[in-house]
């Protein structure tokens, strides 16, 4: 094993050891969807005001960010910069992604909606490895389109196909969504 394979096993290592006991993913996962959700009924609530001219939803919208930055702190623990900011964006980026995607599968566009749901669900992984700290953000000055610029997620993802192993090549999104397949997972009770 090469030193950059070790580097990504260390990596799921860290991430599992999180899902084993110091966090609760599963919980967290379902915590995050609700932050998704807040953060839709403030923008609701703020276009409803505007559309009304009623100050009244402005309150309410206050009222509900306040509930929303209270339950992101139990997401987001430690973070410096705008690391709080680009995690409640990429979480509300995700959740109108899937929202988009659902209308489109429902006209009928099932190749349309796919390509959304693919985008959302790379934020959605985006926002877990950033503050999963499986991404190192340090010295990243860009993020191209099929890779994250981040070494550590460019790595083989060894899986298993009647029963010998197989090595697919993933990079970027990609490889930072299969992570966070092996480590999020919402079905744990």
């Amino acid at each position: 094993m090469d030193n950059k394979e070790q580097e990504i096993e260390r990596l799921i290592e860290k991430a599992m050891q999180g899902k084993k006991g110091k966090l609760d993913l599963s919980s967290d996962e379902d915590l995050s969807v609700a932050v998704m959700n807040l953060i839709s009924i403030e923008e609701h609530l703020f276009f409803t005001g505007a559309k009304t001219g009623r100050s009244d939803y402005y309150d309410l919208l206050a009222a509900t960010r306040e509930i929303r930055k209270d339950l992101l702190k139990k997401l987001i623990k430690e973070y410096e910069g705008e690391v709080w900011c680009i995690s409640k964006h990429l979480l509300a980026a995700s959740m109108r992604l899937m929202e988009v995607g659902t209308k489109q599968l429902g006209q009928g566009n099932k190749a349309e909606a796919e390509d959304l749901f693919k985008k959302a669900y790379d934020l959605y992984s985006l926002f877990w490895g950033i503050n999963l700290k499986l991404i190192n953000v340090e010295g990243v000055k860009e993020i191209a389109d099929d890779s994250l610029s981040v070494s550590e997620i460019n790595k083989k993802d060894p899986k298993k196909e009647n029963g010998t192993e197989v090595v697919e090549e993933k990079k970027g999104f990609g490889k930072l969504g299969e992570i966070v397949k092996r480590i999020v997972d919402c079905c744990i009770e």
